[in-house]
């Protein structure tokens, strides 16, 4: 029997990661438009970003293993390389090119441009079979394109060049967040704990962003005077303090993105995104000086209007009168609680002590 208070406290938490997530995606964009004005060099900022990532996760597992005692999964290399690589190098190219844009295109576009993963994430989503068709998902689709036209529609401050590479981003993101919810919910892998998945996948974004890097950025970054040719001490410090704050932020964006994809769905991520991508517009044209006219922000609402659809369709679905989202098979666990946010409350029946330490950790 459920608890009585089991929807609240789920609904409450659901809140809170959808609140934790937002607050870092918000601050990472005006970061790096902030970042970039000065600093040219996206894909070194987000390789430097990688590297700090990998040692918060580090050093979170180690934390995580000492006060529990017992070791945190490490893959061998066979799996690593053939399961793990193409999650990793998706998001390496949708993080680098989306970094990349901001030379280019202001943040209201790149907000809307990007919000557009979703029709990607979707078609990638039926492709991998984790969603069911559905004749309405055609309308859906067509609100959001139709929307996305309309924001880039006579746009004072549209740049072509920035524009294809978010829109390339959000191609690569919908890869990467399906084969992300792909990879966290295969028990066998034991990746379903953001920081063991972000722990794997660090290096392997680093090996396939690197030779872009070098390509792009490899001769500029030697020879300029923000890092390896410094004039004074205090400007290497500060430009290292920046791209370290950099690093914590897209650390804590990294585990609050995957704490909401273990929990529910990579679509349910962009879908609580849009709205967030309202507070990032609004923000946008109060303090960066973006300008939208009126058929943008219409744009915009029919853009919205098309999330909006779908999540009614979700929750149609989801109260018994069809399946519109397939559950992935798993062998162990078939609900993939996130073992972080796992407490008793999420189970009424009774347990042995030895069956909660599990699910806890």
């Amino acid at each position: 029997m459920a608890c009585p208070t089991q929807f609240i406290c789920k609904a409450l938490r659901s809140v809170g990661l959808v609140l934790f997530y937002y607050v870092f995606s918000i601050g990472i964009t005006f970061y790096n438009k902030w970042l970039m004005k000065d600093f040219h060099f996206p894909l070194f900022m987000t390789l430097v970003h990688l590297v700090i990532i990998f040692c918060f996760s580090t050093l979170t597992r180690f934390a995580m293993q000492c006060w529990i005692g017992k070791p945190r999964v490490t893959l061998p290399w066979k799996v690593y390389l053939s399961k793990v690589a193409p999650t990793a190098l998706a998001t390496a190219l949708d993080i680098g090119l989306s970094n990349w844009s901001f030379l280019f295109i202001t943040i209201s576009l790149y907000t809307m441009t990007k919000s557009s993963a979703i029709l990607f994430i979707l078609f990638f989503s039926l492709v991998f079979k984790l969603e069911e068709p559905n004749p309405f998902l055609i309308l859906v689709v067509l609100l959001i394109a139709s929307g996305l036209f309309m924001f880039t529609l006579k746009s004072t401050q549209f740049n072509l060049e920035g524009f294809i590479m978010v829109l390339l981003a959000s191609f690569i993101g919908g890869i990467r967040w399906t084969l992300t919810q792909v990879l966290m919910q295969k028990a066998e892998l034991g990746l379903q704990n953001p920081i063991d998945t972000m722990y794997h996948l660090q290096p392997l974004m680093f090996m396939g962003l690197f030779p872009l890097f070098l390509l792009n950025e490899g001769l500029s970054v030697s020879t300029t005077e923000k890092l390896f040719r410094v004039s004074e001490l205090s400007h290497l410090i500060y430009s290292l303090l920046t791209l370290c704050l950099g690093g914590m932020l897209a650390f804590g964006l990294g585990f609050s993105e995957f704490l909401l994809v273990s929990r529910t769905s990579s679509l349910t991520l962009s879908i609580a995104g849009i709205f967030k991508e309202v507070c990032t517009l609004l923000l946008a044209v109060e303090f960066m000086g973006d300008k939208i006219s009126t058929v943008n922000w219409l744009g915009f609402a029919v853009c919205l209007s098309g999330i909006s659809l779908h999540i009614g369709l979700k929750t149609y679905y989801n109260k018994g009168n069809g399946p519109m989202v397939r559950q992935l098979p798993v062998r162990d666990n078939p609900d993939l609680e996130l073992p972080l946010l796992q407490t008793k409350d999420d189970y009424c029946e009774d347990t042995n002590d030895e069956e909660e330490h599990e699910i806890l950790y």
